[in-house]
C-alpha cells in the first residue's frame, strides 16, 4: 500500500513537471502573426512565414492568431502619387512665404508698385544714357566725314571711338530690353501672387 502511494505521488509530481514545461513552451498570452495579402493573381493569401518581398510594396495586413487585423502596412506610393506630395509641399511652402511677405491684397500692390517704378527708373536712366551716346556718336560720324570728304583717311583714335560707342550703344539698348522684359515678368507675377493671397486670406476668414 505504502509502494502504490509513493507511485501515485511521483505521478503526480511527473504531471506538474509536464505542465511547467508546456507553460514555459507557449507563455500565456503569447501569439502566432499572420500575414495576409494579395498575390499576382488578385488572390488573398494568408502566411505565417511573412510577405515575400515582391509584394510588401502593394501593402498587406498583420493578423493576430485569431484572424484579427493588429496591423495595416500601407501599399508604398506610387510615382505619381510621390511627384504630387512633392508638388503640394513646394505649394504650402510657397504659400507660406507668401503670408509672411503680405497680410493683405494692398501689400502686394505696394510691392509691385515699388518694383516697377524701380525698374521703370532704371531704364529711364539707360535711355538718357543711349540718347547722350547717339548724339556723341553723330558729332563723331560727322568729323569723320569731313575727313573723308578731304580726302584724308578717318584717323584711327576716331573709328576707335565710334566703334566704342556702337558697342556701348548696343549694350545699353539689350539693358533697356531687359529691363522691359523684367517688368513684364513683374507684373506677370505680382497678378499670381496676388490673386494667391486673395484666395489664402479668403480661405482663412
Amino acid at each position: 500500500m505504502a509502494e502504490q502511494g509513493t507511485l501515485r505521488v511521483l505521478i503526480g509530481l511527473l504531471g506538474v513537471m509536464l505542465a511547467g514545461h508546456a507553460l514555459a513552451v507557449e507563455p500565456k498570452g503569447s501569439s502566432v502573426e499572420m500575414y495576409r495579402y494579395v498575390d499576382e493573381k488578385g488572390g488573398i493569401v494568408i502566411d505565417r512565414q511573412g510577405v515575400p518581398s515582391e509584394y510588401i510594396g502593394k501593402g498587406y495586413e498583420v493578423l493576430n492568431d485569431q484572424g484579427r487585423v493588429i496591423r495595416v502596412v500601407p501599399p508604398a506610393p506610387t510615382a505619381a502619387e510621390i511627384q504630387q506630395r512633392k508638388a503640394d509641399a513646394a505649394r504650402a511652402s510657397s504659400d507660406a512665404q507668401l503670408l509672411r511677405l503680405y497680410t493683405s491684397v494692398s501689400d502686394v500692390d505696394l510691392a509691385r508698385d515699388r518694383k516697377l517704378t524701380e525698374l521703370d527708373a532704371l531704364s529711364s536712366v539707360s535711355k538718357g544714357n543711349l540718347q547722350a551716346l547717339k548724339s556723341q556718336q553723330a558729332t563723331l560720324q560727322a568729323r569723320a566725314a569731313d575727313q573723308e570728304r578731304a580726302g584724308r583717311q578717318v584717323p584711327a583714335e576716331l573709328e576707335a571711338q565710334l566703334s566704342n560707342l556702337r558697342d556701348e550703344q548696343k549694350r545699353l539698348e539689350q539693358d533697356i530690353g531687359r529691363y522691359q522684359q523684367l517688368r513684364e515678368q513683374a507684373v506677370a507675377s505680382f497678378a499670381a501672387d496676388r490673386a494667391r493671397v486673395a484666395q489664402l486670406l479668403g480661405a482663412s476668414h
